[in-house]
């Protein structure tokens, strides 16, 4: 992963001459709309917009999703930084200057960059760390961070107008809605649902799950599955009698982390999974993080290869190819 240099200059001293410098562009361009007639507010709004996406060719992405749907787009040459959530496609931590992570953001690291855009998800922060970058005058697009397949729409659409895209980001956005439909009627055709449960974590004999309002919650309803900790709201620790009580059916956590390393013979020898149904046949489902609960353009296929995990007797067939 790349470090980030160190700057000639510190960026926050400039500030005060940047500002200037706004003032003076500022200036120009209501010259400008004084010679060339009256407009309307969406008109002048629609040719600031445009000269703003003309000039973010340095894009700092904040949030895995952010960086995601910016390669889908052919626009990885644009990016210049990222955080260590963007871990999709693998070389954006190989190739991009690390910001840190996305909610403990840098502003000295990130304007070190000279970014010309900012484009974050929805949380990133600190909200010191986001004023500051303001006050430098980076323009910075917050992207909201909602769960429905209406919303990851919108999100890749928001994202490919911030980063002067817009077009083939509606394309994209369009692909992504079409694999979702056919989701949905994949949905139709499946057996009595099951009941899962998301395991974050296991550690300290604590069991960390994924209950109401989370990603894990929306990812299990679009898979066809019954979430078993919907008796708890957001991720939060469960108790051994909660976890037996739920019943699930299976028990789906990520992959590749030392905090989610137990196999099936370890897990379901613990007391509070010996006794669920899940324990029966050993049914552990594990997947990448990213690609489970990252709700960008790959969510339906994610979705898919879930339901497919939790009903093989089903044969989900495959969703289009992405365009």
């Amino acid at each position: 992963m790349g470090t980030l240099p160190a700057p000639s200059s510190t960026p926050l001293a400039g500030l005060k001459a940047k500002r200037l410098g706004r003032e003076i562009a500022a200036a120009a361009i209501i010259s400008l709309l004084a010679l060339a007639g009256p407009a309307g507010p969406f008109e002048r709004l629609a040719g600031v917009a445009a000269a703003q996406a003309q000039t973010a060719e340095r894009i700092v992405a904040a949030g895995g999703v952010v960086t995601e749907v910016l390669y889908a787009l052919g626009l990885q040459d644009r990016i210049v930084g990222v955080d260590t959530t963007s871990q999709w496609p693998p070389e954006a931590q190989k190739d991009k200057k690390s910001v840190g992570y996305v909610r403990a953001l840098s502003a000295e690291g990130v304007l070190s960059l000279k970014p010309s855009q900012v484009i974050a998800v929805e949380g990133a922060g600190p909200p010191d760390a986001l004023a500051l970058l303001k006050e430098s005058g980076t323009p910075i697009t917050m992207i909201p961070e909602a769960l429905t397949p209406e919303a990851v729409v919108g999100k890749i659409a928001a994202i490919g107008k911030a980063a002067g895209a817009a077009e083939p980001a509606q394309q994209l956005a369009a692909s992504v809605k079409t694999r979702f439909d056919e989701l949905d009627k994949l949905r139709t055709s499946l057996p009595k649902q099951k009941r899962v449960l998301f395991v974050l974590s296991l550690q300290n004999g604590r069991t960390m799950v994924g209950g109401r309002n989370t990603t894990a919650d929306a990812i299990i309803a679009l898979a066809g599955g019954v979430n078993a900790a919907s008796a708890v709201e957001g991720f939060k620790p469960m108790t051994d009698e909660a976890i037996i009580t739920a019943g699930p059916d299976v028990v789906l956590m990520m992959r590749h982390s030392s905090a989610h390393n137990a196999g099936p013979d370890e897990l379901f020898a613990m007391p509070a999974f010996s006794q669920t149904p899940a324990a029966k046949q050993k049914a552990l489902i594990r997947m990448d993080g990213l690609y489970l609960l990252g709700f960008g353009p790959r969510t339906p296929n994610a979705a898919r290869d879930l339901m497919a995990e939790l009903y093989p007797d089903a044969k989900v067939a495959q969703l289009s190819a992405a365009k």
